[in-house]
């Protein structure tokens, strides 16, 4: 409660909803997202300051968030692109954007906060189950949420005496139409989609506990926070 979040990829079905319930619990929020469309209106529903996101400069969004906010207590990370298609099929452009979004994109917007967030303070980025569980004709997807759930690894290492939570959330399929929006191909036969709400409760409680990691266990099917 209190608390100043920025949340990026709020135009997003995920990040609109952490939006919501952080606002919900509490917390002030600033919004960051590519749909300028959906920006204007969630912005207007949440009375929250707003930016375009561009992540080749995230200092604009963080400045947003600081100047709208007074001060920033965290930072959530929830954009993301998927592509789909084997190894030999999937164009090497496509797999660079894929890094790019899911892995550069969400360093240089840590980086660009880092030096804005108190103590305490936290960040939370949205890697995927596939960064444990590298899935076939999703190899470059696999790869690039391993990029970051690797960094956020190291990047708590680093924080951990500056009073930085790092939480690495890596869900499952979820039931968005994410999937729909491909940067390439048509998804595999995937399994039954989680319930996002239920994704978006478990964070908060995450949060709240100060954990490290939201991971999915494929054999019991159910989050578990570490």
């Amino acid at each position: 409660r209190d608390s100043r979040f920025m949340v990026a990829g709020a135009t997003g079905a995920l990040g609109s909803r952490l939006a919501r319930a952080l606002h919900a619990d509490g917390a002030r929020v600033s919004l960051a997202g590519r749909d300028a469309d959906r920006l204007r209106e969630l912005a207007d529903q949440l009375g929250a300051p707003a930016a375009v996101l561009d992540l080749a400069r995230p200092m604009d969004a963080v400045d947003t968030a600081v100047g709208g906010l007074g001060g920033l207590d965290g930072l959530v990370i929830a954009t993301g692109a998927v592509a789909f298609g084997a190894v030999d099929e999937l164009p090497d452009g496509v797999a660079r954007e894929l890094f790019e979004i899911n892995a550069l994109g969400p360093m240089a917007l840590i980086r660009a906060a880092l030096d804005e967030l108190g103590s305490p303070a936290a960040v939370v980025a949205l890697s995927a189950v596939v960064a444990e569980f590298p899935t076939a004709g999703m190899a470059a997807y696999s790869a690039s949420k391993a990029a970051l759930s690797a960094y956020l690894v190291a990047l708590r290492r680093e924080r951990r005496r500056h009073g930085l939570t790092v939480l690495d959330v890596r869900p499952p399929h979820l039931d968005t139409d994410f999937s729909a929006h491909a940067l390439h191909g048509d998804p595999p036969k995937l399994p039954e989609p989680a319930d996002p709400d239920a994704l978006v409760a478990a964070i908060l409680d995450a949060l709240r506990d100060d954990r490290r990691e939201l991971r999915y266990d494929p054999t019991k099917r159910e989050l578990v926070a570490q």
